[in-house]
């Protein structure tokens, strides 16, 4: 496809998904490359939309890229992110073009709600598209995780697993689905305990954690076993068994950080309240079972019929902002390309 050929813009929006065995740890930075496997599901009604075109009056002034974040300019950190992620595009696509992109998020930014895996799910596919390529699932994975570690599994919807490869170039280290977005009824419930970003980002929590913590090396250890059992839970649709591992997962995860120095604690007053909030729920019988991910707020797993108590058991723990109720969603998706 010719420069002069290309649409005149692509959008795409992508889900944001939330892992239930970890993603934590890199073996390889510049590649984004993951030192373990991870599980996830993505979700519906929490995710990113992105609109991509490539025109020799899409850039700015001095020939940059033109980054927009909620119809504004974007922070200049974000945007240069955005620039990199394009040049990749760009290479891939034999393009000089600059590009103008616009997003807009369902998803709190930088607040342990996974906003970049959607963000880089939605730009990957609108940028390529965009640019004339049409890649395979695989491939747009292996270009998402580019962008965001976990957006490579935003690219599937429902559970997706994502491998860790063995490739020193990463052409293997990418996400596929398990069961997609209809195969089972289950639902996650988010407790929102804090408004704001983090105090610490993921990709340098992650390094300090590889660097310092003593209890790294045995979390890395832990992964394999965690992927196996959770993958075979997944695919008989066994919460009982998904639910326990996924809490061991978050549980490691936020262990090997916390020994990291200087220690990284992502949890509040209403984070712990609201993790036994859900094993009082279990003790009385409901199957619900928590994760956590890098920063203070607490998903729940449990079944769709199950899902109301859930929800109301968390809205009345002390600390607990409001609680969303979320299905399991689709993959990657163009909503529009003109």
């Amino acid at each position: 496809m010719t420069e002069t050929s290309l649409p005149k813009s692509v959008t795409a929006r992508a889900g944001t998904n939330i892992a239930l065995v970890k993603y934590w740890g890199k073996r390889d930075a510049a590649l984004n490359l993951p030192a373990a496997g991870s599980l996830s599901l993505t979700l519906a009604n929490l995710g990113s939309e992105t609109t991509v075109r490539f025109a020799g009056d899409a850039g700015t002034s001095d020939g940059r890229d033109r980054v927009l974040f909620a119809g504004a300019p974007a922070e200049a950190k974000f945007a240069a992110r955005v620039q990199r992620f394009l040049d990749l595009v760009r290479t891939r696509a034999g393009l000089r073009l600059p590009a103008e992109v616009a997003t807009t998020n369902t998803v709190p930014t930088a607040a342990g709600l996974a906003s970049s895996a959607a963000g880089f799910a939605a730009l990957a596919l609108a940028a390529s598209r965009a640019a004339g390529l049409r890649l395979s699932p695989a491939e747009l994975s292996e270009l998402a995780r580019r962008g965001s570690g976990s957006a490579a599994r935003s690219i599937f919807g429902g559970f997706a697993e994502m491998s860790t490869g063995t490739r020193t170039d990463g052409a293997d280290a990418v996400a596929h689905g398990l069961l997609d977005e209809q195969s089972w009824d289950v639902r996650l419930c988010v407790a929102i305990t804090a408004e704001g970003e983090k105090a610490v980002g993921s990709t340098a929590a992650m390094d300090r954690t590889a660097l310092t913590s003593p209890y790294y090396q045995g979390w890395l250890a832990s992964v394999p076993v965690d992927l196996e059992e959770a993958r075979a839970a997944v695919l008989a649709r066994d919460l009982a068994a998904l639910g326990p591992i996924a809490e061991r997962s978050a549980l490691r995860m936020h262990a090997c950080a916390l020994a990291a120095d200087p220690h990284i604690l992502y949890w509040n007053p209403a984070t712990v309240a609201a993790m036994s909030t859900v094993k009082g729920l279990r003790a009385r019988g409901t199957l619900a079972f928590f994760t956590i991910d890098a920063g203070p707020h607490v998903k729940v797993l449990c079944r769709t019929a199950d899902a109301p108590s859930v929800q109301a058991s968390l809205a009345a723990t002390p600390g607990v902002m409001r609680v969303l109720v979320l299905a399991p969603g689709p993959g990657a998706n163009i909503l529009h390309e003109k």
